[in-house]
Parts: structure tokens; sequence; C-alpha cells
């Protein structure tokens, strides 16, 4: 319990007197809010009223201070912290108290006690300065610290003297009309040359009494609860795969958060578990990243045969490198979506058995062209019942391709988001194309910062600081673009896609990306800046891709006429534009 008569520090005093009151310590600004200590007996009750009385301006009075060191834990009736003097840890000892030559001695409830109030007070002293002096925040050195006795029921012989208590380390009941006096007299005479407590000193001790590096009610604590939550009901999800056991094609549609990534891991799991072979599918860098390392950490029997991008899958029958992908032109376009998939099937048709495929899974099927399913069908040892398990979202569909598979495949559609909060799971509400059952955990609103289209990528930086100065670590963020690359994403894209997305694991950096590139993939934090210079085809897609790839929090930096002409009014509406 602190009481300090005249408040020092403004708003930082304020602040610490609230968090002591909150964590049960009760502290009292004198004046201002109120809130007794829990005092053990009317003796340290009569003494914390005369305290509170004599005490100064800028003095601080502590009930109940508890102290561990590595003796014993201590507890200090009150700390009494004097403007101009020091600091004097008091041990209270009400009724009848006295000495009997060798030990003290004290009648509670009607029987008779040893007690030792001056070792008491001393252990508890000397604990409590270790721990105050050790504090890195501390700097104001050896102060005059020192401990007293007080017998508020008792009236001392004259002459009283102790060896390891002299008189004027007791306060009896003679002397509580000067209680404050006697404590200061007992600091000032001390004939050690020590500095005086001054009020910079007594803010210091405030804060030193409150703890050091303590666990705060932050940001990362709040998204792991969140995270932890997600990730139960994700697995519960996965009964959905028992109910399809089976079935052998099936397509699999959520919207964004909805676990389809953990289900289509999963399903590769279980069939490879039953020993067949499995193709794990996708087409992005980053996703077949995140699949990669995921699925190596599996028992050995668990793993399935393939898992990467697509067009890796036919480097491994002998299919071309082909061209740089980030030469987006015809002519690459039509190798990667014409000229290799039809080279895939050629090579396909010939794999011989031990190299086809029993199963295989396909996460965000939408991104496939129609060329592309015929080398993977093509590849199964039974063309006709082979597995072929699909997970897809049509508001994804991102790139100009309508592919889909030219086989019947049994439709389920996933209509809980388990992974956004609840706030974040609004906000893209209005971009999915059927009602999603919002699941998630809460966490802040979803913030929108109004700027040009030009001046977003700079807005986002100044929030990607802002974050990191609320609590985020950098592997919790990452800033996503919906138009013209990050000079930061160029930069780590000069040494290789693999270079690059080895980048999204990097616990030191905050990852820069394209929400063209981020499918499939989240972040606890996410700054999305949309700064596309004009309205595209597939600018909606990319929008409700960007909104749904934070966990927890998520601040949009863009155009608001932008926002509200591609994703409408509600969407408008929802990030309070």
């Amino acid at each position: 319990m602190v009481v300090r008569v005249a408040v020092r520090a403004g708003r930082a005093f304020d602040s610490l007197a609230e968090s002591r009151h909150s964590q049960g310590e009760g502290i009292r600004v004198s004046n201002a809010r109120g809130g007794e200590p829990r005092l053990a007996n009317g003796a340290e009750r009569q003494v914390w009223t005369l305290l509170n009385q004599q005490l100064g301006s800028g003095d601080v009075l502590v009930a109940g201070k508890r102290v561990t060191d590595h003796l014993k834990d201590h507890e200090v009736d009150f700390v009494v912290a004097i403007e101009g003097a020091g600091i004097v840890c008091l041990e209270v000892k009400g009724g009848q108290v006295w000495h009997d030559g060798t030990n003290w001695r004290q009648i509670r409830r009607g029987q008779e006690h040893c007690i030792e109030p001056v070792r008491q007070a001393r252990d508890a002293c000397y604990a409590l300065r270790s721990f105050v002096e050790s504090d890195p925040r501390w700097t104001q050195g050896r102060l005059r610290w020192d401990h007293v006795v007080v017998l508020p029921n008792t009236e001392l012989p004259e002459g009283f003297a102790l060896a390891d208590c002299p008189r004027w380390k007791v306060i009896d009941r003679t002397d509580l009309d000067d209680i404050v006096g006697k404590l200061r007299r007992v600091l000032l005479d001390q004939e050690l040359d020590r500095p005086l407590l001054t009020g910079d000193g007594i803010d210091q001790l405030q804060v030193a009494f409150g703890g050091r590096g303590l666990p705060q009610a932050g940001v990362v604590s709040r998204a792991v609860e969140n995270e932890s939550a997600a990730d139960i009901l994700t697995e519960q999800q996965s009964m959905i795969l028992g109910a399809i056991q089976l079935l052998n094609r099936v397509e699999i549609r959520g919207g964004a958060g909805s676990g389809k990534t953990f289900l289509a891991m999963e399903q590769a799991r279980r069939l490879a578990r039953e020993g067949k072979r499995v193709a794990l599918v996708c087409y992005s860098h980053g996703l077949a990243s995140y699949l990669e390392r995921v699925t190596a950490g599996w028992p050995r029997n668990q793993q399935p045969a393939y898992v990467g991008e697509f067009h890796d899958l036919g480097k491994t029958w002998g299919a071309p490198a082909g061209p740089d992908e980030t030469l987006r032109n015809a002519d690459t376009a039509r190798f990667w979506e014409q000229e290799l998939p039809r080279e895939m099937a050629s090579l396909a048709a010939d794999l011989d058995d031990g190299h086809r495929f029993d199963a295989i899974v396909v996460d965000e099927a939408q991104d496939f062209a129609d060329a592309w399913w015929e080398p993977l069908l093509g590849a199964l040892r039974d063309e006709e019942t082979g597995g072929l398990y699909v997970f897809t979202d049509e508001g994804q569909r991102v790139f100009d391709r309508h592919g889909s598979p030219p086989v019947p495949l049994v439709p389920l559609v996933l209509d809980h988001n388990l992974r956004n909060t609840r706030q974040i799971g609004k906000a893209f509400q209005p971009l999915v194309d059927h009602p999603m059952r919002l699941r998630g955990g809460d966490g802040p609103s979803v913030k929108f910062v109004a700027c040009p289209a030009d001046q977003a990528m700079d807005v986002g930086d100044d929030h990607v600081e802002w974050l990191l100065e609320q609590g985020w670590r950098p592997e919790d963020l990452a800033l996503l673009v919906t138009g013209s690359r990050h000079p930061e994403q160029v930069e780590r894209q000069a040494d290789g896609n693999t270079s690059y997305w080895d980048s999204f694991w990097d616990a030191e950096q905050v990852f820069y990306g394209h929400v063209l590139g981020f499918k499939g993939l989240e972040r606890r934090a996410v700054v999305l800046v949309v700064n596309e210079t004009g309205v595209r085809d597939r600018s909606r897609e990319r929008l409700y891709v960007g909104l749904s790839r934070a966990r927890d929090q998520l601040v949009v930096c863009g155009d608001p006429e932008f926002i509200r002409e591609v994703g409408g009014p509600e969407l408008a509406w929802q990030l309070g534009i």
C-alpha cells in the first residue's frame, strides 16, 4: 500500500498507482483515490493513521511490502520514504510486548509467544534494499536506509537499551505523536556519509517496487491465445476428412481463414500414413515453401512423396526449367500456361509405376489453369479411381485463369472463419461470396489510413514502425502491397526466390511481399498497402486476399475512393470510410 500526500510525477504516478491498486497492494493517493490497506490488527491501523497524518508533501508510505531473497520470505509492515532523509522499514508489534532479558515476548490471543521484531525488521530492510539497488533503473546509489521497531501499546523504561536495539531504534507509545519526526532523526543522525533521499529517488523507489521485466498484457500474448484457440477449432474441423474417407474425388471450398491449407496438409498426411504415394501440390512459391517446411517435420511414413509447386513437379520428370517468371510477357505466359503443361502431360504418360501417385492433393486450386490438370491426372496410377482432393476459394482467383478439373468432384463448403479475429473477419466479409460464421478470437479494430495510392507505401512503412512500437516483433509482421512491389521485396528477390522466401521464416525481419504471392499464408499483424494506380480486372480479389492475411491486427493504407469503387459501399463501411 502506498500513500503519497502530494502527487509529484503527474500522470506517470497515477498510472503507477492504478497499476498497484489492480495488483492488490492497494495504492492510495491522498485526496484522490480511496482504498485502505488490509492491516493485520488495530496496532497497525493506529500506526497507519498516524503516519498518514504526519508525513510530508513528498513522502511515501507502503504497507505490507513483501520481499523475497535466498534466505526467506520477508514482509515489511510499513516502508516509509521521507524526502530529504531516507527510507525506514518498520516492524509493528501490538498488544503486550516486553523483554525478559533474553527474548522479546508478546501475548497474542491470550497466549505468550517469543518474538524477534528486531531481526524481522533488520532482515526485511536489507532484503528490500538489495532488491531496489539491483534494479537497473535505480541511479541513486546507496542512500540512507534503516529499520525501526514500533510498539504502539508499550512504554519502554527509562534507559532501555539492547546491544542490537538501542532506544532510538524503537518507537513506543510515548513517541507516537511525533513518529515521523523520530524516523527522520534516525536517518539524519546516521554518521555514514550517504546521500539524502530526493524526489527523484522517491520516484525511482516506487518504480522499483513495481517490479521489472514483467509479462505484459501485450499484443503478442493476445495473438498467441487467439491462435491456440484457432488451432483447436481447425483440428476439430479435420473431422470432415473422416467423412470423406470413402470418396476419392472431392472439392473443398472455403473462404479465407477457414482452415483449407491445414485440411489439405492433413489429408495428404493421412493418405501417406495409409501407405499411399501422395503429391501435395500448389502454385505459388510462398505457399510451397510453407508446405515443404511443415511436412518436413512429420514422421517419414506420413510425408507425401512430393510437396511443392506444380511446375517443379514437372522438373522432377525432366521438364525444362523455363524462362524467368518475373518477366511477365506473352512468351513467358505461353510457356508456363501452355507449353510446359503440354510437355508435362507427355512426360506423365511415360512415368513408370514407381513414380506415379495414388492420390494428388491440390491447395489453392483456383490458381490452376485448365491445361495443368491433364498432367496431374496423367500422373495418377489409376486415372479413373486415383484420389484427387482439391481445396479452393473462388474469391481468391487473382490470376487470369479459369481452370477447373475435367472430372466430377463431390463439393463440400467450409463456412466457418477460424483463423482471423472477428474484427478482421467482419472487415472482409463483404468480399466473400457466401456467409461465414466468425469463430475467431477478439482483437483490435481494423485501422484504415486514408492516403493517395502513390503515398501508401510510405504510410505503410510508418505503420510498420508503429506496430513494432506497440510490441509486435519483426517475425509477427508483414507489409503486403496490391500494386508495385516494395523496394525491400525487390532487393530480397534479387538473390533468388529461395533466398527471398527464406526471409519469411527469419525472426529478425519484417516480411515484405505482394498479395499475389502471399495466398495461403498469414501473419499475426499485416500492413496492407493498397497502391494500385487504377482498377484492374482482379483488383477486388487482390483486396480480398490482402485483407484476410492478418490473423490478429490489420492496418490498411490507401485511397478511400479506390476501396469504395473496388470493394463496394459495405466494405467501405466496415473499414470506417
